[in-house]
């Protein structure tokens, strides 16, 4: 079974997704999957595989009312990304740190 950071990467990997999931950010309230469907050129069948995946990596939350499903966006899954990107940063940074530190230590 993959892990948080490979579900996040995989649902955020693909256009498409990442369009959906800003239109869903930005909407001013639940959205349902009919009317994602109709902000895309894609079939609606292929608008709810993009929110499954979604789902399972826990960028979207799906509400069933009636015969309709909702969409809302949870942005704060990013939270795990954000980390992941946060501890190479730090490692490159420290990196080339020591590299300027020893490049500075040979020019005397």
């Amino acid at each position: 079974m993959p892990d948080k950071i490979t579900k996040l990467f995989k649902a955020i990997a693909d256009p498409t997704r990442r369009d959906i999931f800003h239109a869903l950010v930005f909407a001013t309230s639940a959205l349902s999957i009919t009317q994602i469907s109709n902000q895309f050129e894609i079939t609606r069948q292929g608008v709810t595989k993009h929110i499954k995946t979604l789902e399972e990596a826990g960028l979207v939350n799906i509400n069933t009312q009636g015969r309709e499903r909702f969409c809302n966006a949870n942005p704060s899954e990013l939270q795990e990304v954000n980390k992941w990107i946060r501890f190479y940063e730090h490692f490159w940074d420290n990196k080339l740190d020591s590299l300027g530190d020893y490049l500075n230590s040979t020019d005397s």
